[in-house]
């Protein structure tokens, strides 16, 4: 992956997955631009340890992505810091139950805030400076955009929305800027002590592989599609050790 000196915007870095990209693309030698919402001590840390191994250059930008001015702000941020802008990552999402009986106006437009209308405008805000640097963005999807989660619906229409607006996204934004999905499986687990769709060993027996990923295998992917795939574009990369097939 050649990526040395090249810079990248991830939404939700700070913990979880967000920072294993981080990590991941900070050892490519990429400059980072790392948002978070609540989670400032985590992204100061990470921006420390980062900087320390890897001697790259770390920007941090908190806010809360259904604020409709963050993402320019952030756009802006990422370009006057460094100079450039070659990548975008929409890590950042909105997970929560939300029961149709509960679900009220307020709910719904929250989550597709964070999770639809926030990756358009920052793709909308980034584009000028991804077509100079002939750059990519990668989308955070998950696998109940096509198998829609009981008792998640705002969630799963976010997600199933933000998987066509990749694919439109890259009839915009072509030639110049390539624009992809990636959908996880289990690569890790909520923070919750059940999950959604029952214990967690059921669910592994429902995936062919039988066993969990890791948020590496996520980077892996989201990396990939950055830097590693330059014939690939409106593409939904499933990264679910084989639970579609079930």
């Amino acid at each position: 992956m050649k990526a040395n000196g090249k810079v990248v915007l991830i939404t939700g870095a700070a913990r979880r997955v967000g920072a294993c990209i981080a990590r991941r693309l900070a050892a490519a030698g990429c400059d980072l631009l790392l948002h978070y919402r609540h989670s400032a001590a985590a992204a100061e840390a990470l921006a420390t340890e980062l900087q320390g191994d890897h001697s790259i250059r770390v920007h941090l930008l908190g806010g809360d992505l259904a604020d409709p001015e963050l993402p320019s702000r952030l756009i802006h941020e990422a370009v006057g810091h460094f100079g450039r802008l070659d990548g975008l990552v929409n890590n950042a999402s909105l997970y929560q139950a939300t029961p149709l009986d509960d679900l009220d106006i307020a709910a719904w437009e929250r989550i597709q805030a964070v999770n639809l209308r926030a990756p358009l405008f920052l793709a909308r805000a980034a584009a000028p400076h991804l077509r100079h640097s002939q750059g990519a963005i990668v989308n955070m999807g998950d696998i109940y955009a096509e198998r829609p989660l009981a008792g998640y619906l705002p969630y799963s229409v976010s997600k199933a929305g933000l998987i066509a607006l990749t694919r439109a996204l890259a009839k915009e934004l072509g030639p110049e800027v390539r624009v992809n999905t990636v959908s996880p499986g289990v690569a890790l687990w909520a923070e919750s002590e059940r999950p959604a769709e029952g214990d967690r060993r059921s669910i592994l027996q429902r995936t062919a592989l039988k066993r969990e990923g890791s948020p590496e295998d996520i980077a892996g992917a989201v990396a990939y599609l950055l830097f590693d795939a330059p014939y690939v574009t409106g593409h939904n990369l499933v990264v679910d050790g084989g639970r579609m097939v079930y």
